[in-house]
């Protein structure tokens, strides 16, 4: 009873932490692997066993076979196919959450959805659309898609294992697919002729296409000859002028400088391209006796400035496992570590005029960053942030042909070999991502890059909780009081309430980790029932990744907070009667493919 108390605490700690959302959940999990293990629970050798398991070997294979699709342009040649404009409201939602949902079966839920959203994007700019109409539906389509294969979605992957070690095979890599694919129709039919009505229309002050125009806040002023600055260095004038400026280009004897260094030395008539605000421009003129040159002068002049071959400007959005989250540009030092100059920041379809410096990023900001073109794979990776930009994992690279059949053979082959039961899911992926490496599809630098490391922390550090959970019995406990509650319903209905339970874990936690806590429990359900323990970790991972309600339910959810426009309770009204329809269709769904 003892151990059972601590791993119901422990799990109760982890929730709590989790809700909160301060630490971060890879940090949570390593929290609760660390009180398990120093309480006794399991042992210092076992502790770190959840690293090898065939799941989270699996998600990061996944990740690497998908990073090798993307670079090659292999799925931007699907996506090309995919041409949504000028038809009616309820057939490009339909179109491009049937493309999101094809491509999250195969690949990250994440990269889907990074894929899609720039089209959905240019779509709604184009018609005059709210973009959020468009974004709501491909995020949950990203979801829906995840459930159709086994390597669709973490849950699914945590799910099969769970069968393996209750004494039954695996699942295989189609086995989710009637489930999957029955609620991803009905969950696209659902969206696109009735739900998307719901979606709140947000409409900001700053239509998306409008949002970052770049020429309305940059100013351009000149240095005269006789200013006490000419000699000294970018570097030199911030620290004797601390204002909130960012210098993002020097034009010099009709040379463009662009983001210029730090020891750049100002000469007589350069003509500086600079962001700052009305004060600190007015603090800036007296200071140094600049020439203004002009705001907004020539419409579009400023901006083109701060493009070339070798730099861009770019819209991206901030992941909710970003390092910038929580911090200020100044506190990650963002120009001089990562190369990177901060234009502009948008907080849900609205800009922040507020002194860049000093805002604090949260998960779903947009930004305006200006960067080296050819760091730009690398740079938004080490930031991780998504671009809002069109074909955006291939900036002015040419499509092999020959590596996107390589690539596309590779995964081909490893889906086969899945398939007919050759080998194992984990083996034919971590081969297949071996192979893109041998073939030179991606290098060994980019297979650490394409993995998401904080969800491997997660799944390898809440597996052994997991595992506690059914070892010290704490999983039956919580079975035989399920099934007490619920003790006059038909075991059909006990699905359904399997799945309500699940569905409100996954909104406020990851879902890997609601995977990873209610599959004991339902394996002890069956259990305590005498019926297949199939239909029962089936609902769990269909509810599990059913998180519709919240945008802090799953990654996708909050990626599109920003760029939509969002409010935290705007997602209830779409997703509320989206989850009605998985439990009550869902259920029948399952007991007819998997029956008790």
């Amino acid at each position: 009873m003892m151990e059972q108390f601590i791993v119901f605490s422990t799990i109760v700690f982890t929730l709590v932490l989790f809700i909160n959302g301060k630490l971060r959940y890879d940090v949570v999990a390593i929290l609760a692997l660390l009180i398990i293990t120093l309480t006794g629970i399991i042992s210092p050798n076992d502790a770190f066993l959840g690293f090898s398991h065939p799941a989270v070997i699996t998600v990061a294979a996944v990740l690497v076979v998908s990073k090798g699709l993307l670079k090659v342009g292999a799925v931007d040649v699907l996506t090309s196919w995919i041409d949504p404009t000028g038809k009616g409201m309820a057939a490009q939602i339909a179109s491009l959450m049937l493309l999101t949902a094809v491509l999250s079966s195969f690949m990250n839920n994440i990269g889907a959805l990074a894929l899609v959203m720039p089209i959905a994007i240019k779509i709604a700019n184009k018609n005059n659309h709210p973009t959020s109409v468009l974004l709501m539906p491909i995020a949950f389509s990203s979801l829906l898609g995840g459930l159709i294969t086994v390597i669709g979605t973490p849950p699914n992957l945590i799910i099969s294992t769970f069968r393996a070690e209750a004494g039954l095979p695996a699942f295989n890599l189609w086995d989710f697919a009637p489930v999957g694919i029955g609620l991803t129709i009905i969950g696209i039919l659902y969206i696109a002729l009735i739900g998307w009505k719901l979606i709140p229309q947000r409409k900001s002050k700053n239509p998306p296409k409008d949002l970052f125009k770049v020429e309305e806040y940059l100013t351009e002023v000149c240095v005269p000859s006789n200013s006490k600055m000419i000699g000294k260095t970018i570097r030199d004038m911030g620290m004797e002028l601390p204002l909130g400026l960012n210098i993002l280009g020097i034009v010099r004897n009709k040379v463009k400088i662009l983001a210029p260094s730090s020891f750049e030395m100002l000469k007589a008539e350069d003509i500086l391209i600079i962001k700052t605000d009305t004060g600190e421009l007015k603090k800036l003129m007296e200071a140094t006796g600049f020439i203004f040159a002009g705001v907004k002068i020539n419409k579009g002049i400023s901006t083109d400035l701060l493009k070339s071959q070798d730099y861009t400007l770019l819209e991206a959005v901030i992941r909710d496992d970003s390092p910038m989250v929580g911090k200020t540009a100044k506190m990650i030092n963002l120009r001089w570590r990562y190369g990177v100059n901060l234009v502009a920041v948008s907080r849900q379809g609205a800009r922040i005029h507020d002194r860049l410096g000093d805002v604090s990023f949260r998960a779903g900001d947009i930004i305006l960053i200006q960067l080296q073109a050819r760091n730009l794979q690398g740079t938004l990776a080490e930031l991780r942030t998504l671009p809002l930009a069109e074909r955006a994992f291939d900036f002015g690279n040419l499509i092999n042909k020959k590596n996107i059949l390589i690539s596309v053979g590779i995964f081909a082959l490893a889906v086969i070999a899945t398939t007919l039961n050759f080998i194992s899911v984990e083996i034919s992926f971590v081969t297949a991502g071996i192979a893109m490496v041998l073939f030179g599809i991606i290098s060994p630098k980019e297979i650490y890059e394409s993995i998401d490391w904080p969800i491997i922390i997660l799944l390898g550090s809440m597996l052994p909780l997991g595992g506690a959970l059914e070892t010290t019995g704490g999983a039956e406990t919580i079975a035989s009081l399920l099934l007490k509650v619920s003790g006059l319903l038909p075991p059909s209905m006990l699905i359904v309430f399997l799945m309500l339970v699940t569905m409100l874990l996954t909104n406020v936690i990851n879902n890997a980790a609601a995977a990873v806590l209610m599959a004991p429990i339902a394996i002890s359900m069956a259990s305590g029932m005498g019926v297949s323990v199939d239909p029962l970790l089936m609902a769990v991972a269909v509810s599990s990744s059913s998180a519709f309600l919240t945008p802090i339910g799953h990654q996708s959810n909050t990626l599109i907070m920003g760029p939509g426009g969002y409010h935290f309770g705007d997602y209830w009204r779409l997703g509320l009667p989206l989850s009605l329809l998985i439990l009550i269709l869902g259920t029948p769904l399952i007991l007819l493919f998997w029956p008790l």
